[in-house]
């Protein structure tokens, strides 16, 4: 099978075709969330992604939750086919692909919903982190189990069905942001845009460091599809970690772009 797959998709795998891999275990994390695990485990930094190509659906970005793994929300038609796939079934991996963060010193994670999985590693790889962790409600939290064992977990839920009732910005408001030599967030783009105004008002801003999320076609830089203004960089290139600075005029929670790159 693994042979025949290898003719359909190319036989000669490069950075720049999909690497074979086969499911090997799928964790329900979430009602509409899943962490897959495959048999081959990608050298990668804390926040790249890979290109994951499901055949005869689509190719979409992911973060890698782990060097063997990525974590999935049911977000649309790819998601849904990517979510519903068992040990045993095949999917393509291109990359890793773009930066990472760049921790240094006391390290905060600030997370929200999916925007957990990037973060992840930074919590494996740099224990006793402070980590504040949000989402929609308690049901909807993500890895609490494994992050109470290795990080300082502070969680924020919109219900207040867990932990602070309210969004992570508000539990940041009366934290000593200053104490962070590193910053790195991940999560919807509002949540990020209040957690930069945040950082900004504090004046640690310097500090932060953003996973972006774009639509993405090639993944190298080439096509433009999540080309950022006003600079011009490409998330998928550039980024997907930007720092604070470089964000500060930049279309963060101000705009998106649909699959021709256009303004929306």
């Amino acid at each position: 099978m693994v042979y025949l797959l290898q003719k359909l998709w190319g036989a000669l795998m490069t950075d720049q075709l999909p690497v074979i891999v086969a499911i090997t275990r799928v964790v329900g994390e979430t009602p509409s969330v899943k962490t897959i695990f495959f048999d081959r485990r990608f050298d990668a930094e804390p926040g790249q992604f890979v290109m994951v190509w499901i055949p005869g659906i689509d190719e979409i970005p992911m973060a890698l939750s782990g060097p063997d793994s990525i974590t999935v929300q049911v977000v649309g038609d790819a998601t849904r086919v990517l979510g519903g796939l068992l040990p045993g079934d095949m999917i393509g991996i291109r990359g890793p692909f773009g930066n990472g963060f760049s921790p240094k010193g006391r390290i905060l994670a600030v997370a929200g919903g999916v925007g957990a999985a990037p973060l992840l590693p930074l919590a494996q790889l740099y224990p006793g982190l402070t980590f504040v962790l949000g989402a929609r409600s308690a049901s909807d939290l993500l890895y609490t189990n494994f992050l109470k064992t290795c990080s300082d977990l502070m969680i924020a839920t919109d219900d207040g069905s867990a932990g602070y009732h309210g969004y992570v910005a508000g539990l940041l408001r009366d934290m000593d942001l200053s104490c962070y030599e590193t910053i790195c967030v991940c999560g919807p783009e509002l949540m990020m845009k209040s957690v930069f105004d945040l950082l900004d008002a504090k004046g640690v801003l310097h500090n932060g460091q953003f996973s972006l999320h774009r639509y993405m076609k090639c993944g190298v830089g080439l096509c433009g599809s999540c080309c950022i203004d006003p600079d011009g960089f490409c998330v998928c290139r550039d980024g997907p970690v930007f720092m604070g600075d470089i964000l500060r005029n930049s279309e963060l929670g101000r705009h998106h772009r649909d699959a021709s790159g256009r303004r929306c």
